[in-house]
């Protein structure tokens, strides 16, 4: 079957061009904006790839069209598809149909953490010798790839009915929805049998009003769990507990810091930046994690994984001993460039809280060492101004900001640098960005060896989009 994919280099999209091409589908798709890692992705497993929204790339049709969610009416590709009657479906209703219907299904939801968390949980499986599916919003390091189809593999002993010889698959499941003739959440196409939520709060200003427009589309896809199934969440998380509330028919699994409660999972931390912790399970079985990451939401993260792991068969000490060895995920506290003197990061954060954990997670790790925080709010909720009275507290624990005021943000972003509490400059172009960033960092690379200062410099980009090429041209100019 011909497959052409309708915005092929989102994460969500680029990730199951890679799932239909595995299945022996040929498969092919267009966008707009092309830039890695999906577009070197898509290239190293064959997907052809077409620049822009020209009709004539449906002539001769394709069998079948899969229509992203950042299509809308108005698009050439949509237009002559409809016109001509042409078959298609959304991304999430063909995974579900195709892939997820028959295999177990792990879903990691939330608003902050899914990608890390899917990819440590697909850690966990693989390195346990259950080789799992999976399909991440990101690239996991330790695979080199956002998606595979796996295999079906001999359960474990532990293993349930439901998920012995069928093939373990872990999603990463957003709440945005499927397409623009589809208004629901993505994950309710998931066929979920272990549900990992991780926290709730307001995002995706642009398609949901408010929080409890949210609520109902977690509690939709609760409703699609079986009894038999299994939803894994912090006890703290409120918002979360809401939704539970609303009715839940499948098992629950709370976990939370060490308290003197032997009913639920726990964790205690063993360094203050989150380097080193213990998990322990309802039978009061202990094992500690220590890795190359930090802060509390990682933490948070890494129990959930351990806890979806454990349904499936895979031990506490199994799963913990892997996760010391985690790598980590492309574009989440990413070290893209290092010297000894100055370390940038390329990090994801798209939401003032997600924002907040990165700088606060960075600040327990270094200590007293020097953070610039370098912010573009380019999320729909971000660009919209809806959390803009949450974005200068969360640069608190940075010594300096720098904000991009893009082209896409119509809000003047400078009442944001004026409340922060450390000093912050407001950037309208790249290249003043550019120029502020360096003037911040060449003081110090500037220097000989041995006139260097004792405080290092750490400089944490966050964006969720390309931030027009701002990393590499940083990246550069240190290099030279």
């Amino acid at each position: 079957m011909h497959i052409h994919i309708l915005g092929i280099c989102g994460t969500f999209m680029g990730s199951l061009a890679q799932l239909a091409k595995e299945l022996g589908h040929q498969v092919s798709g267009c966008d707009a904006n092309v830039y890695p890692p999906m577009s070197t992705q898509l290239q190293q497993a064959g997907i052809e790839l077409i620049e822009g929204f020209d009709p004539r790339q449906l002539q001769p049709a394709p069998d079948l069209i899969i229509v992203g969610n950042a299509m809308s009416r108005g698009n050439p590709c949509v237009e002559y598809m409809l016109d001509n009657g042409l078959p298609y479906t959304s991304g999430p209703q063909w995974l579900g149909e195709n892939i997820l219907r028959d295999s177990y299904v792990l879903s990691v939801s939330g608003t902050h953490g899914k990608t890390t968390t899917s990819s440590m949980l697909a850690v966990i499986l693989e390195r346990a010798g259950l080789n799992p599916g999976f399909l991440i919003g990101g690239v996991p390091l330790d695979f080199g790839q956002s998606a595979r189809l796996g295999s079906t593999k001999k359960s474990t002993e532990k293993s349930s009915k439901e998920s012995a010889g069928k093939r373990i698959f872990v999603v990463e499941a957003d709440e945005y929805d499927s397409a623009f003739f589809d208004k629901r959440s993505k994950f309710v196409h998931y066929h979920s049998n272990t549900l990992i939520m991780n926290n709730l709060e307001f995002d995706h200003g642009d398609i949901f009003d408010d929080l409890a427009a949210i609520q109902r589309q977690f509690h939709h896809l609760i409703r699609t769990l079986p009894s038999s199934g299994c939803v894994i969440y912090p006890a703290t998380e409120t918002n979360l507990q809401q939704v539970i509330d609303q009715g839940c028919w499948s098992q629950i699994k709370t976990f939370d810091e060490a308290v003197d409660d032997s009913t639920s999972w726990h964790y205690r931390l063993l360094s203050e930046d989150g380097s080193r912790f213990e998990i322990s399970d309802p039978d009061d079985q202990r094992a500690e994690v220590s890795w190359q990451h930090g802060g509390r939401h990682n933490v948070l993260n890494a129990i959930a994984a351990v806890m979806a792991a454990s349904t499936v068969g895979v031990s506490l000490v199994s799963a913990c001993d892997t996760l010391c060895q985690f790598v980590g995920v492309k574009r989440r506290m990413e070290v893209i460039y290092q010297s000894q003197q100055v370390t940038v990061y390329d990090d994801f954060a798209h939401h003032p809280t997600a924002i907040t954990t990165t700088v606060e997670g960075l600040r327990a790790k270094v200590g007293d060492e020097r953070i610039v925080a370098i912010v573009e709010p380019r999320s729909a909720t971000m660009k919209m101004g809806l959390h803009k009275a949450a974005l200068s507290d969360a640069v608190a624990a940075a010594d300096h900001a720098l904000w991009y005021q893009g082209p896409a943000v119509t809000w003047d972003l400078q009442s944001v640098a004026a409340a922060c509490n450390v000093p912050a400059v407001v950037c309208e172009d790249i290249d003043q960005l550019l120029r502020h960033t360096l003037t911040l960092i060449q003081p110090l690379s500037n220097q000989s060896s041995d006139q260097l200062p004792d405080t290092k410099t750490h400089v944490v980009i966050m964006s969720n989009g390309g931030f027009e090429g701002f990393h590499q041209r940083l990246v550069a100019a240190l290099q030279r």
